[in-house]
Parts: C-alpha cells; sequence; structure tokens
C-alpha cells in the first residue's frame, strides 16, 4: 500500500482500518453484483473477502512470503530485499492486521448491506407476512 503510514504497532493498526474499509468497500461491490445476476449471499461474501485480502495485504503478504522463502546469503542481497519493504521490522504483524481488517470488513458490509440479499428476493418475514 503506498501510503506514507507510521511504523510499528501505530502503522500496522492504520492499515488494518485502510484494511477494514476496503472489506467493506468490496463486499458492497460484490453484493450489488449479485443482487443484479442472482447470486446467492455466500458468493459476495467469499469473493469479497478474498478480493479484499488480495487488496489489502496483497503487497506486504508477498513481501513476507518472499522473505522467508528465498535464501538470502549474501549480506547485499538481504539489504536490497528490506530496503523496498516499509517497516520491516513490524511486516508479520502488519499482514495480520491487515487480513483481520479485510475479513472483518467483509463481515460487517454483510450485517450493513445484504438485508434482502440474506432473505431472499421473493420470500417472506419471519413472521409470515410478505
Amino acid at each position: 500500500m503506498n501510503l506514507p503510514l507510521h511504523t510499528g504497532l501505530l502503522g500496522a493498526l492504520e492499515a488494518g482500518l485502510i484494511a477494514f474499509l476496503i472489506g467493506m468497500l468490496v463486499y458492497a461491490g460484490w453484493a450489488w453484483i449479485c443482487r443484479r445476476t442472482g447470486l446467492k449471499v455466500g458468493h459476495a461474501i467469499g469473493w469479497g473477502a478474498a478480493i479484499a485480502v488480495a487488496i489489502a495485504a496483497g503487497i506486504d503478504a508477498w513481501n513476507l512470503f518472499y522473505i522467508g522463502m528465498v535464501k538470502l546469503e549474501s549480506p547485499l542481497y538481504a539489504r536490497l530485499a528490506l530496503a523496498g519493504i516499509h517497516d520491516a521490522d513490524n511486516l508479520g504483524s502488519r499482514v495480520l492486521l491487515e487480513v483481520v481488517g479485510a475479513m472483518s470488513g467483509t463481515v460487517l458490509g454483510w450485517w450493513l448491506f445484504s438485508g434482502h440479499l440474506a432473505a431472499g428476493h421473493g420470500s417472506s418475514g419471519a413472521d409470515g407476512s410478505a
């Protein structure tokens, strides 16, 4: 996320809040698409959560994977790999909070935006009224 975030826990919390907003917006878009095409609410939740995590935590998760899997045998390669990462000391906590933020944003979006999507288009209410 090429934003000038703080470092440490405050930066991780900021990234998680941004991911939360991304999760809500992506779910809202998928809920609209699913209403128009007649898909079930599970499609909106699943695709919304997957895309929100990919958008919000994609680059940081890739950096975390890259640092863990690539052999950085020389100090030069290690310095080059770490130079492109914003706050490499707290990369794991930032990825964790981005994933949690995107997922909880999707769930809150589901709770807010899918009143008649979850109930179905033509079904009656709980008390039997239409």
